[in-house]
Formats: structure tokens, C-alpha cells, sequence
């Protein structure tokens, strides 16, 4: 792994797609389980049934809402939401320029 045997690797499965996320030891797996939860929630929100072409055509989309989630290693929003009223917002001004 990289880093070390200090991380662990946790995964999990939505139909065709496969979230894995690279953590210290020291995290929870569970809680990272429920983060993936809300992240792949999140993204089916957005792209409205997601699929790989969503992830491979619209991946600055998908590290924003992962911004939204997650910044310097710290979970800031788990509120799904939340987290699609500040993407569309962020939408609305992309368009407006």
C-alpha cells in the first residue's frame, strides 16, 4: 500500500461501480463505509442514476462534491443536501460567467 502497512484500503460495491478509499489505521471503518454511503448518494443526485461514464466524463464534478465532503483529511459535510444545494450553487456561477 502506499504509505506503508500504517493504511488501509476500504471498498464497496454499487452495482457496476467500486468506491475505494485509502485511510490511516486509525479510522473507522464504518464511518468510512458511511461516507462512501453519502458520497455515492450524493453523486447519484447529481448525475441522476450514475454511472462510469458520469465519473469518467465529469470528474471535476466528482472531486467537487468530494471538496464538499472531505477537505485536509477531515469530514466536513455529511448532509447530502447540504452538499447538493452548494453544488448547485457553484453550477449557477460556473454558468453566470
Amino acid at each position: 500500500l502506499i504509505g506503508g502497512s500504517d493504511n488501509k484500503l476500504i471498498y464497496r460495491h454499487y452495482a457496476t461501480l467500486y468506491f475505494v478509499f485509502c485511510v490511516d489505521s486509525s479510522e473507522s471503518e464504518l464511518g468510512i463505509l458511511d461516507l462512501i454511503q453519502v458520497f455515492v448518494e450524493t453523486l447519484d443526485k447529481c448525475f441522476e442514476n450514475v454511472c462510469e461514464l458520469d465519473l469518467i466524463f465529469h470528474v471535476d464534478k466528482v472531486h467537487n462534491i468530494l471538496a464538499e465532503m472531505v477537505m485536509g483529511g477531515m469530514v466536513l459535510e455529511t448532509n447530502m443536501n447540504e452538499i447538493v444545494t452548494q453544488i448547485d450553487a457553484q453550477n449557477k456561477l460556473e454558468k453566470s460567467e
